[in-house]
């Protein structure tokens, strides 16, 4: 106190702004200026494997799944599920790093609580994946498959709804039944048409006339989910002007009236049957006559 007393009121006035000013220093070097993710909150990412290659996961490297029977881009993982199946969820996307920020989207589940997707499909984890990498979720029962941000088409599972609006088996009769299907990355279904031959499509016109109606469907085969053999699938020349793919030798399919994620209405038009899904159960499609 006795040196506060020997300096003159203006240089006290200088030493106490000297050490408030030393103070919010202080502070402002504790704030975090950072502009990355917070660490203590998930992100969405690609991140490198050796067994599967590039694949979505969360902040820390955890493989991140779709399921199946989210075709519609709705969550059907719930109640004793989600114990082995915990939703992912981010405010936060890494730009670039194999990411197309607008493939990235948010669902409201059933309880209120949010979901992030890519290409419309709900992302979870797995709780048999006990560190990052692993990757043990891969294939289950064929419905969950790990997420990837490059799939050329995906699985889907679910019932099958005619344009008529009846439900139909996996026979193309009428009745409940969840039959698995191939869709594109984006969960739109995937036809074969009956009347088609090995490597041969018989429908569509020469001038393409009917196009509208049932699509031509060509995709650059780059990632499959677990359980697609890339040797099935090949293409074929539309009249000389479009490329089309094949699967088991069957040309792929649109159908012009599916406007929604999941719709299979085409498999009642104009006749159950005729215009089949596809999936890795579908027979080798017939020499030409």
């Amino acid at each position: 106190m006795e040196v506060l007393k020997n300096i003159s009121s203006d240089r006290l006035k200088v030493f106490f702004v000297a050490i408030l000013t030393v103070i919010g220093f202080g502070f402002m070097g504790c704030s975090d200026d950072s502009t990355g993710p917070d660490e203590d909150e998930d992100y969405l990412q690609v991140t490198s494997t050796q067994s599967h290659g590039n694949i979505l996961a969360d902040a820390d490297g955890n493989a991140l799944y779709f399921f199946a029977r989210d075709v519609n881009g709705e969550s059907r993982c719930e109640g004793d599920c989600l114990a082995n199946w915990p939703v992912f969820h981010s405010e936060d996307v890494e730009s670039g790093n194999g990411i197309e920020i607008g493939d990235v989207g948010s669902i409201t589940r059933a309880d209120g609580s949010s979901q992030t997707t890519y290409r419309g499909w709900p992302l979870y984890y797995f709780t048999n994946d006990n560190e990052a990498g692993e990757i043990n979720g891969d294939g289950a029962n064929g419905v969950w498959f790990v997420a990837k941000p490059d799939y050329s088409l995906m699985v889907a599972n679910g019932q099958l709804v005619g344009e008529d609006g009846n439900n139909y088996t996996s026979n193309y009769e009428i009745g409940e039944e969840n039959t698995t299907y191939f869709t594109d990355a984006e969960g739109r279904t995937i036809y074969s048409f009956a009347f088609d031959a090995t490597n041969t499509n018989n429908f569509t016109a020469e001038d393409f006339s009917n196009n509208g109606v049932w699509p031509i469907y060509y995709t650059d085969i780059e990632s499959l989910p677990a359980g697609l053999d890339e040797q099935n699938f090949g293409e074929i020349s539309v009249h000389g002007e479009e490329q089309q793919l094949t699967y088991k030798g069957w040309p792929l399919y649109y159908f012009g009236q599916d406007t929604e994620r999941g719709d299979t209405k085409g498999v009642s038009f104009p006749n159950p049957g005729i215009w089949p899904i596809v999936n890795m159960d579908v027979q080798e499609a017939p020499e030409p006559e």
